[in-house]
């Protein structure tokens, strides 16, 4: 017979994956859903198809953009860009955001 809290006690996979994500500083799946669903209404209409969500860890959000000159336009925007991140999902899910260009991107 097997104990509570014993090793060997069976796990649920999302728990155990949420446990993972903890240990790794990667938001739970339902904010990572949340954050993917309300992208456009996150980044705006402007930036958003120029910029996808590649990562969060640690707070930090990592967008991917098709160039320089939206890179630098999140940069401008970051400050109301973590305030909406955290009216979506509550605070500390995302405290900065890091821009990368993506392969082959051009200054807009």
């Amino acid at each position: 017979m097997r104990q509570p809290g014993h090793p060997d006690e069976p796990v649920q996979l999302r728990d155990a994956v949420a446990a993972v994500g903890r240990e790794l500083g990667i938001p739970t799946p339902d904010h990572l859903g949340t954050l993917t669903a309300a992208w456009p209404t996150i980044v705006g209409a402007l930036l958003a198809p120029h910029t996808s969500l590649r990562s969060v860890r640690d707070g930090v959000c990592t967008v991917e953009v098709d160039g320089s000159g939206w890179a630098t336009q999140l940069r401008y925007a970051e400050h109301q860009l973590v305030e909406r991140f955290e009216e979506c999902c509550g605070p500390g899910v995302v405290t900065s955001i890091r821009t990368v260009v993506r392969d082959g991107g051009i200054g807009s």
